[in-house]
């Protein structure tokens, strides 16, 4: 098995655990062998710079070229100029966040029009299905 996402400076992360769970920051340096340095930007993602476990964060495939304890402005300009939360946001782990967080805020109501829908593609289906074995 070939790693590919590496703990690196400027290497973009998701974190999945704590007060800022679900949101995008960068690794701006390496504390020890558990913890790193990351940074939002604050004024793009939210994350303000902070020490985090590596526990408490996914690696994504996205990095940008900033040197160690980069400043706000540095990065702000290194994210923007590669346009992360774009490329972020194509993504199909975005996505199926983004649809897992939809369904979570669904009501009662909601949920049952998704049933319901569901039921109507899966009986349109096995017609055609007949229609195509017949």
């Amino acid at each position: 098995m070939v790693f590919k996402r590496y703990v690196e400076v400027g290497r973009i992360v998701l974190i999945n655990y704590g007060p800022d769970a679900g949101k995008l920051a960068t690794i701006i340096d390496i504390v020890d062998q558990n913890k790193c340095l990351v940074d939002g930007p604050v004024n793009l993602t939210g994350v303000a710079r902070q020490v985090i476990p590596y526990g408490r964060i996914a690696l994504t495939d996205f990095t940008i070229k900033i040197s160690r304890n980069a400043r706000q402005k540095t990065l702000t300009a290194a994210w923007t100029e590669a346009d992360i939360q774009g490329k972020w946001d194509a993504t199909s782990w975005a996505k199926k966040l983004s649809s897992k967080k939809k369904r979570a805020s669904l009501s009662d109501f909601g949920r049952f029009k998704v049933m319901v829908a569901r039921k109507q593609k899966s009986s349109i289906i096995a017609k055609k299905m007949k229609e195509i074995a017949a």
